[in-house]
Parts: C-alpha cells; sequence; structure tokens
C-alpha cells in the first residue's frame, strides 16, 4: 500500500513538476547562459566570456551585495526578537484572539508594499506627517528620518515581519505542553525551558521564518528606493540598471547568478536541518 501510494505521489506531481520546470528552471537556465555572455550582448550564441563575473570585483558590486547581505541578516535577526513574544501569544496563551490577531496581520498584506512605504515616507520626511505635527504643536523641528541605513532596516522588518510571525507561531505550537512542564516539574526556570526546549523544539518554526525574512530581505529594492533614498545601493538595484538604464544584460544576468547561488546555498543547507514532515503535520 505504501508503494502504492507513492507512485500516486510520483504520477500527481508529474503536471506540478513540468510547470516549475518551465516557469522557473528554464529562465534560470537562460539567466545562467545570458551571465557568460560577452558585454552589451542582447542574444545567446556568442563564445563564452565571463567578463561580467571579473567586473563583480573590478567595478565595487561585491559591496552592494554585502550591504544586502548584512542589512537582510540583521532584519533577519530583529524580526526574529521582536515576532518571538508575539508568535509565543498567539500559539500558546491568545487562544480564539489569536485569530483577530491574524486576520489584522494578514491585512497588511491586502496593501501593495510600495504603497505602505510610501506612507512612511510622507510620514518621516522633512516637513511630513510626524516632524509637521511636532513642530506645529510644540515648535520643536526633527531633522528627516529618512534616507539612512537604519530606516531601511526598519523598512525590512516592517515589511517581512508576517513571514516572521506565523512560522514562528507554528513552530511553537509543535513544541508539547507536556515538555514544558516536565522541564518546570525538574526545576527548570523559564530561562532555561526557553533555551532547552522552547528554541530546540520550534526550531523548525524558526529556521523557515528565518529564511523567508532572510532571503526577501537579500532581495529586497524598494525599501532602499522608498526610504533610503538609494543613500545605500543594494544588488538588486545594480541588477535592475544593469537590465535597464545600462543596457548590459550579461551584466545583469552575472550578478543575478551570483545572488542566486549564495541564497540558494544558504536556503539548501537550512532546508536541510529542517524535519519537513514535523513542520507538515506528517509526523509527531
Amino acid at each position: 500500500m505504501e508503494k502504492l501510494d507513492r507512485k500516486l505521489g510520483f504520477f500527481s506531481s508529474i503536471p506540478l513538476g513540468l510547470i516549475l520546470a518551465i516557469s522557473f528552471l528554464a529562465p534560470l537556465f537562460v539567466v545562467a547562459l545570458f551571465s557568460t555572455m560577452p558585454q552589451k550582448v542582447f542574444s545567446l550564441g556568442q563564445l563564452p566570456d565571463f567578463s561580467s563575473y571579473k567586473l563583480f570585483f573590478n567595478q565595487g558590486y561585491y559591496k552592494s551585495l554585502l550591504w544586502s547581505l548584512s542589512m537582510a541578516l540583521i532584519s533577519t535577526a530583529i524580526l526574529f526578537f521582536i515576532c518571538w513574544p508575539l508568535a509565543f501569544g498567539m500559539a500558546k496563551v491568545f487562544k480564539k484572539f489569536t485569530l483577530v490577531l491574524t486576520i489584522a496581520v494578514v491585512m497588511s498584506l491586502f496593501v501593495s508594499e510600495n504603497i505602505r512605504l510610501f506612507g512612511w515616507s510622507l510620514t518621516l520626511m522633512k516637513g511630513g506627517l510626524l516632524e509637521g505635527h511636532l513642530r506645529a504643536w510644540t515648535g520643536i523641528a526633527l531633522p528627516s528620518l529618512l534616507y539612512n541605513t537604519g530606516i531601511i532596516i526598519f523598512g525590512l522588518v516592517y515589511v517581512y515581519l508576517p513571514f516572521m510571525l506565523f512560522p514562528l507561531a507554528q513552530g511553537i505550537a509543535m513544541v508539547p505542553e507536556d515538555a514544558r512542564q516536565a522541564a518546570a516539574d525538574l526545576g527548570a526556570n523559564r530561562w532555561q525551558i526557553l533555551l532547552y526546549v522552547d528554541l530546540p523544539l520550534s526550531s523548525p518554526g524558526i529556521m523557515v521564518g528565518s529564511l523567508l525574512c532572510f532571503v526577501l530581505g537579500a532581495g529586497a529594492m524598494s525599501e532602499s528606493k522608498l526610504l533610503g533614498g538609494q543613500s545605500v545601493i543594494v544588488i538588486a538595484d545594480d541588477i535592475e540598471t544593469a537590465f535597464t538604464f545600462g543596457q548590459n544584460w550579461p551584466l545583469g544576468a552575472s550578478l543575478s547568478m551570483i545572488l542566486i547561488i549564495i541564497i540558494g546555498a544558504l536556503a539548501i543547507y537550512g532546508i536541510n536541518k529542517i524535519d519537513l514532515d514535523t513542520v507538515m503535520g506528517r509526523k509527531r
């Protein structure tokens, strides 16, 4: 019976596998081919030329990559510390109120990311909603809170909060209450229960949420443009410039491949650390 289920599952997955191969793997293959083309070439078929990869170091594009990865890492760490108490409450404390909180968080996703970031830009800009009202009420003028690294990280935290919150709540919900009570009966305090019970047993949710936020943050561009004013140039902005204004598709493709390889390697490493059967509820 088990072999029959596996065969049925395999054949059922063929249509989706073909769709993924055509819509996901094929474009990646084309990008990989373009990354080996000579500069300023707009068609395939030329002799391989890896000069675009040399520009990654010679023209300082690695700095943009380091900025993207570092801000994604910092925002992911901040999101974890912000979301853990809220996720714990959703999984263990709030009960029926969890549905209300979930709806409130999900509703923010119904509005475009760019519109929400424009709202923050109008709020934090010089003479904007915050500074304008403060100056009118108190006479105190604040400098612009935009166009710096900190506000970009704030934008990443704000936009990707749901992608950390819900996997964390799912991971914490998988922690058996009996295990926590047993640790308390053996004399463990709250910090010890957190470190030796909650965190290890909820690690699948932590890993999924961290991967989602890090991967999305590393490829984000709107936050640096709308809130940072391009005070920091991220790798996604360099990729867009190469494909559009620069009209250098091989350079854009090579930068894309470098980002894909780094993010893909981290994602594969993280996924290998996750028990997917437990996450999907197939094993307890």
